[in-house]
């Protein structure tokens, strides 16, 4: 699906490309130009070839008939009708000539089929009219100019003396020669079109390579090469573009230093301080110890606050411990001291250390060995179950197992996983806190606490005590990402939070 979906996309991008709809563009407009020029051509090359011709054949006949029209006697006999056709038919190039005079009618071609070239309505013309008239016909598929004329007396009367001439000139060879006009303005479409073809790609490549390089360096910017530029040629719209890129481009980039150098003092803060505070702590924690012992001893108003102190010390004493941690773990400065270690042994001790074990139903396979950093595994362990007791409800479960890598569902590789799997069945958590509890800092609202909320990030300590820091969850995924691995927090369908953590599954002696 993935392949038709890719195909799919490449011949949407080659369809609706740019590149593509410049050329289509230009062969469309230069197609456009080229007909409509043809057409325009060829209608005015048609009319002028044929006024020509009708210009030519009406002066011809006029010119004609007025020199053989004096030697004729009127009224005329068929005779005479047919000998005047002849005279003028010679005289206009052999053409068909028709005379009329009356009911009397004669032909220069005796042989010649005159009656469906001259129409009636050309004969009504003419009888009514004093000057030529012509009309275009075809003839059993033949184009035909007829040219009629009344013939008047020549002193002057207008008056017409009752002949008609009509001449049939052939358009064949007038036809021929618009058709063979039509056909080299038709040829010379296709090298118009082709011109106007590469003119588009040569266009198209002037204009779309600043384009493409300004999206390589886009696509190399959004992945992470905020030194990427673009050459700025010229003074145009693309040249100004490219400049706003390279100045939004170089902003960017202060901006990213700026904020690295500021998350790396930060980093160093958090070092620094939390270092410098163990000095302290420790001569806290000692006489907060001492103070405890005797706290029997005491006054029971100073017994308590002796127990506080020494509970709050503790707990200040974690969170410099976290803070020590996570900042190994931003300066990655962490490294696994893995060997091959029992799962299910170490899940059991890490319960027992905290005195969970009658807190917690453990269904753990057996013989599940891995190259783990048995420490790291600890942490996490103490940090997960100790989440589901404080804030879910019983019985929390924890099932260790192993899964193929196909089971994920996610396109994994195909080797085996650990599952390690920590139910409870509280309240669960909401979609938002779901998308942040692994955040640092963050802690859940109120409707998920069931009792004090206490991290274990450094999975020294047991579920008692005050407020929690938000940095155990954060904690327990680094160490899982640390191993190549991850964790993920689902909902049971009946209420409770599952939290799963997934390690790869590396049995021989290849630590990290």
């Amino acid at each position: 699906m993935s392949s038709r979906r890719s195909l799919g996309q490449g011949s949407r991008r080659l369809v609706g490309g740019l590149r593509v709809r410049l050329v289509v563009t230009f062969v469309v407009v230069a197609l456009i130009s080229a007909v409509t020029a043809t057409a325009l051509a060829y209608r005015d090359a048609r009319t002028a070839v044929l006024q020509r011709t009708q210009n030519a054949a009406v002066n011809d006949l006029r010119e004609r008939v007025g020199v053989v029209a004096a030697d004729v006697d009127l009224p005329p006999d068929e005779r005479t009708l047919a000998r005047f056709a002849s005279k003028v038919s010679e005289g206009i190039g052999a053409r068909i000539v028709v005379v009329r005079y009356q009911d009397l009618s004669a032909t220069s071609d005796s042989l010649a089929e005159t009656e469906g070239r001259i129409t009636a309505e050309l004969r009504a013309a003419v009888r009514a009219g004093s000057g030529a008239r012509f009309q275009r016909v075809e003839w059993r598929g033949e184009p035909y100019l007829v040219v009629g004329l009344p013939v008047t007396y020549a002193d002057g009367d207008r008056r017409t003396s009752g002949l008609e001439v009509f001449a049939i000139t052939a358009l064949r060879a007038e036809r021929d020669d618009t058709a063979a006009l039509l056909d080299s303005v038709r040829a010379g479409i296709v090298p118009v079109v082709v011109l106007a073809a590469v003119l588009a790609l040569l266009a198209a490549g002037t204009v779309l390579r600043p384009v493409r390089k300004l999206g390589r360096a886009t696509r190399e910017l959004a992945t992470g090469d905020l030194g990427s530029r673009v050459a700025v040629r010229g003074h145009d719209e693309l040249a100004h573009l490219a400049r706003t890129f390279n100045e939004t481009a170089d902003a960017l980039q202060a901006s990213d230093a700026e904020l690295r150098a500021q998350e790396a003092k930060a980093r160093r803060f958090v070092a620094d301080v939390s270092h410098e505070l163990r000095t302290p702590l420790a001569a806290m924690t000692m006489v907060a110890t001492v103070l405890e012992e005797d706290a029997d001893q005491l006054p029971p108003d100073a017994a308590r606050a002796a127990r506080t102190v020494g509970a709050e010390t503790a707990r200040l004493s974690r969170l410099v411990d976290d803070l020590m941690e996570i900042s190994r773990f931003d300066a990655k400065a962490v490294r696994l001291n893995a060997s091959v270690t029992d799962l299910a042994d170490t899940v059991r001790a890490s319960l027992a250390l905290r005195g969970w074990t009658d807190r917690v139903t453990a269904e753990l396979r057996e013989d599940v060995r891995a190259v783990v950093d048995r420490r790291r595994v600890d942490v996490i362990v103490a940090n997960l179950v100790g989440n589901a007791l404080r804030h879910g409800a019983p019985p929390v479960t924890v099932t260790l197992a192993v899964a193929d890598g196909g089971e994920r569902g996610d396109g994994g590789d195909g080797g085996e996983w650990v599952v390690l799997e920590v139910a409870d069945h509280g309240p669960g958590l909401a979609p938002e806190a779901r998308e942040r509890v692994f955040d640092r800092f963050y802690k859940a609202d109120a409707a998920r606490t069931r009792s004090t909320d206490t991290d274990t990030g450094s999975g020294d300590s047991d579920d008692t005590g005050g407020q929690g820091s938000g940095l155990g969850m954060a904690i327990a995924l680094e160490n899982a990402r640390l191993h190549g691995g991850t964790i993920e927090v689902s909902q049971q369908p009946l209420g409770g939070a599952v939290f799963t953590l997934r390690l790869p599954l590396r049995t021989g002696e290849e630590g990290e």
